[in-house]
């Protein structure tokens, strides 16, 4: 028999939680002699290396003496609660990684909080002990204040606490005496994360994920809670509205360092990746093939935001992407919602369009990038609130907003916050910052993390978890200003840019390809006005001297994604391509859009 643990690592984004895993691989050796040792393994996914982010929860598993310890990344954003609820599934224990200096935040709340209603034990890892003005004893007391505010239990409370680095590659139980590795909280792991319960009876596993292979197809992936799974046995698929499928067991993979490997049994308590078993979804239970008991499904956050995917067909469709179909774009959603818990896809009126409902504009902007990296070109719309009736009131989302700011900027961050809806609940020193919770509107947050970050000049720590639905808090200002849109389809010439320079600020740099309708910059007054920039300079044979050298035209303004999505109003599509973020508006046609202005001022 395997003496197993399964442990969620549990922190706030950047906090090193994937250094960390990689320390523990290291430490047993599951490295090849070859292989570079510089780059994070469990960030595998390039948006998340390039942002720093855990996305998907991902296993690996070491053994350390004798056994054998399962850790599940968690992502660390609220915007992926569904990832979360089903990785703490897999748990017995958690590692609650957490920054000398920053402490706890508010991500790292939101997990922990489902952990400890789960009743998993846990260990906190206070990490980053080397770096100038870290408090870890304060840090220590603000984690037992944060156990003690989420209502852990007496064993919860009594938690072992261990000191390092992850990045230096040593832990130790006294911050003050570094040792030489990490084996310290390994021996922690083994000792105080209680072995997985071995249960006897029918065979019973939670689906929880799901892997894809492109030679296998879809492989389940779950915990087994009760009894042994083997090769090429008969079970039945219990689904979570209760109805039951026969199947059978082709393949079964268990979990070694970064890998799979292919076993003849896996027994209860470790996590295992089943093949052969055809139309299953997360929740869905793996049990007896004669006498099958479901397990209850998992519990996931409803979504709080919904936009509208369509079909790319401005003037430029078809020329970047290479999947630009409903059909296609139709099924990539779908096949999104088997592996993504948080996310819905419902279809609209109209055959070219599908509403996307997610947990804040992060998650979908996340699903937009993805889509637009496998080649998909599609448009989307401007990101909104659901709203509910909750007693006859019409409710919206509301969320915590937490902003660790320097003093000198508070002023400023609490004047924007207080602008959209937010309402301040706490304001205290924090080492150098100064630290302000708000309670605020979900609508409240698009497009508000760039304007602190410029207000503050980069200064400003932001997060945001959801709290409740609560009634309406009224409107909300949006953008103020209008948009320049282009009245021909061309080339944008420097002349006609330089002419035009004191209308606003241009999106689009001299000779890039435009149409009409597209959004080529902003108004600095509040209407919208066409312009044309593809117009040349009338060439005449008289000769002026030394003009031509004095255009000097201010850079372009380019937008991410997420600001992209943020700063277009309801009438305005984003246009995505593998290669080009565009802004648009809905209706292309200058003349439909003046009568369109002229039905609602009607």
């Amino acid at each position: 028999m395997q003496n197993i643990r399964n442990i969620a690592i549990i922190a706030h984004v950047d906090h090193g939680k994937t250094t960390l895993v990689d320390k523990m691989l290291h430490q047993a050796k599951l490295f090849r002699e070859n292989q570079e040792t510089g780059d994070l393994i469990l960030d595998s996914n390039d948006l998340e290396r390039e942002r720093g982010i855990t996305i998907l929860s991902k296993n690996v598993a070491i053994r350390y003496k004798d056994v054998k310890i399962n850790i599940i990344d968690t992502p660390g954003h609220a915007d992926f609660g569904g990832e979360v609820e089903r990785v703490l599934n897999m748990a017995d224990g958690v590692l609650l990684l957490v920054d000398a200096f920053e402490g706890t935040m508010p991500q790292t709340r939101f997990v922990l909080q489902k952990a400890l209603h789960l009743g998993l034990k846990p260990i906190v890892v206070i990490n980053k002990v080397d770096k100038p003005n870290c408090r870890p004893d304060e840090v220590h007391e603000q984690v037992f204040e944060l156990f003690f505010n989420l209502e852990a239990n007496e064993d919860q409370l009594n938690f072992p606490t261990f000191y390092g680095s992850g990045k230096g590659g040593w832990m130790s139980d006294d911050w003050k005496k570094p040792t030489t590795d990490i084996s310290a909280l390994l021996d922690g792991i083994v000792s105080f994360i209680p072995p997985a319960p071995i249960e006897e009876g029918t065979p019973q596993m939670m689906i929880t994920s799901i892997d894809y292979s492109s030679y296998t197809g879809r492989i389940a992936v779950g915990r087994l809670h009760r009894g042994i799974l083997r090769e090429g046995m008969p079970v039945s698929l219990v689904k979570r509205d209760g109805s039951i499928i026969k199947s059978k067991i082709k393949e079964l993979y268990s979990f070694e360092g970064l890998g799979k490997v292919k076993v003849k049994e896996v027994v209860a308590g470790d996590i295992c990746a089943v093949f052969g078993i055809d139309d299953f979804e997360i929740g869905d239970t793996v049990a007896d093939f004669e006498n099958p008991e479901g397990l209850i499904p998992i519990d996931v956050d409803e979504p709080t935001m919904n936009m509208i995917f369509t079909i790319n067909n401005s003037p430029f469709f078809g020329r970047e992407g290479k999947y630009v179909t409903s059909r296609q774009i139709r099924d990539r959603l779908f096949r999104e919602t088997e592996k993504n818990l948080a996310m819905r896809v419902k279809e609209t009126d109209s055959a070219d369009s599908f509403m996307v409902y997610g947990r804040g504009v992060l998650h979908l902007s996340i699903l937009i990038e993805t889509m637009r990296r496998e080649g998909y070109e599609m448009q989307v719309g401007q990101p909104r609130v659901i709203l509910k009736e909750i007693d006859g009131i019409k409710s919206e989302p509301m969320e915590t907003l937490i902003i660790d700011v320097p003093e000198t900027f508070a002023g400023k961050a609490i004047e924007l916050v207080s602008q959209r809806k937010g309402e301040m609940l706490i304001m205290e020193p924090k080492g150098d910052l100064l630290h302000l919770e708000f309670n605020m509107p979900s609508r409240g947050l698009t497009g508000l993390r760039n304007a602190v970050l410029t207000a503050t000049a980069g200064e400003a720590i932001i997060a945001h978890r959801f709290r409740a639905y609560e009634p309406w808090k009224g409107n909300i200002p949006g953008r103020l200003n209008g948009v320049l849109v282009s009245m021909e389809t061309g080339s944008a010439t420097a002349y006609a840019i330089d002419k035009l320079q004191d209308r606003g600020w241009f999106f689009i740099d001299p000779n890039d390809e435009i149409y009409a309708g597209q959004i080529i910059g902003e108004n600095n007054r509040p209407d919208d006005i066409a312009i044309n920039v593809t117009k040349g300079k009338q060439l005449t044979n008289m000769r002026a001297s030394g003009t031509d050298s004095n255009v000097r035209i201010a850079p372009a303004i380019r937008f991410s994604l997420e600001e992209a999505l943020e700063y277009i109003q309801e009438d305005e599509y984003v246009e995505v391509t593998p290669k080009s973020i565009r802004l648009r508006k809905i209706l292309l046609d200058e003349n439909d859009r003046a009568k369109r202005r002229k039905q609602l001022v009607g």
